[in-house]
């Protein structure tokens, strides 16, 4: 009977899963480990102290053709700067406008807040841990 009861239980749960999750399965992207600390101090992440000035981040070995970091106002968020729904090109590298990022190939726009577009996949996101209120880490 508790078998019963646990199948039942399982069941739902277990149909709530979504395959849909763009995220982390791009064919387009490939997942490359890495991480970076990144301390505002430094003068050349001075510029995340304040919301809504989004910073391309281009050092070799972080992310596939570098990252985009963002002080949200609530927190920071951080995207691989390829776009999402391209094969990997001499014009797929996100251009930052305004508080957008844009890729050449298409001219489609993605959020920096959301990280979300018109297209099919939305921008890659990586992790962003706060270590203190002047340095943060972006990984995946």
């Amino acid at each position: 009977m508790k078998r019963y009861f646990l199948l039942l239980f399982l069941i739902p749960l277990l149909s709530a899963c979504n395959s849909d999750d763009y995220n982390n399965n791009n064919p387009y992207l490939p997942n490359y480990n890495f991480s970076i600390t990144i301390d505002f101090d430094q003068p050349l992440y001075d510029g995340l102290r304040y919301p809504s000035s989004p910073q391309f981040i281009s050092q070799s070995g972080i992310g596939i053709r570098g990252i985009i970091v963002m002080n949200t106002g609530s927190g920071y968020s951080a995207y691989e700067a390829t776009c999402p729904n391209q094969d990997m090109s001499g014009c797929s590298t996100l251009v930052i406008d305004g508080l957008n990022a844009v890729c050449p190939c298409d001219n489609v726009a993605y959020s920096l807040f959301t990280g979300i577009g018109p297209a099919k996949y939305p921008l890659k996101r990586y992790r962003v841990d706060v270590l203190s209120p002047t340095v943060i880490r972006v990984s995946n």
